[in-house]
């Protein structure tokens, strides 16, 4: 199903709809304040590994993150972090980062990486936020399986043409973003650029 969903007002029953589909385990593809991403709840097992089959690649090597609604889930899914790591990442969220940092308890085990991290992204994109909101846990997450990211992939509907029949629903929030999100692990006793991005690393730290 191609959905189209107003980037600024969200269409309740729209809303609705998607989030019905992720609670029955379902894969969706949707905007971010990137790329179009690949997701699903992250608590549907079946789920997950329909992604990882979409992905190749095996659950606990991947590299999925977690779009959360705002910084309230981050208790649940990281350990506690320190106060300037805190800092950091309210001056950065939302926006185009992705903050790896180390995982709790909470963290599906089937997600958990053997370094024991997960991967968390507040993106400053309203449709995904207000499915999280209304989904109330996050989205696991992940960028289409595209061999060579390219200007097309932009388009929700060329999204659809390609992904559309391994995925339940592809929503159409206009145009998507070419760039990716600013990998920064925080695992360690400084924050360390992974991948640079669409967010500058030096105007946060």
């Amino acid at each position: 199903m191609l959905l189209n969903v107003h980037p600024d007002n969200p269409n309740p029953r729209h809303i609705k709809t998607i989030i019905e589909c992720l609670k029955d385990g379902g894969i969706i593809i949707y905007p971010t304040d990137t790329v179009y991403g690949l997701g699903c709840d992250i608590t549907q097992h079946k789920a997950i590994e329909r992604v990882a089959r979409i992905k190749h690649i095996d659950p606990k090597k991947a590299q999925f993150s977690f779009i959360c609604y705002d910084l309230s889930h981050l208790s649940d899914y990281a350990k506690s972090v320190d106060t300037p790591i805190f800092r950091m990442l309210k001056k950065a969220l939302p926006g185009p980062y992705t903050f790896i940092l180390p995982a709790s308890k909470m963290v599906p085990k089937l997600l958990k990486t053997k370094k024991d991290t997960v991967g968390i992204r507040v993106p400053d994109n309203n449709i995904c936020r207000t499915i999280v909101k209304e989904l109330d846990n996050p989205l696991m997450s992940t960028t289409l399986p595209i061999e060579d990211y390219v200007e097309e992939y932009t388009d929700p509907e060329i999204i659809y043409e390609k992904f559309g029949n391994q995925v339940d629903i592809v929503i159409d929030g206009g145009p998507g973003g070419m760039g990716f999100s600013t990998v920064i692990d925080c695992t360690g006793p400084e924050p360390i650029l992974i991948r640079e991005g669409m967010g500058s690393f030096e105007e946060i730290t």
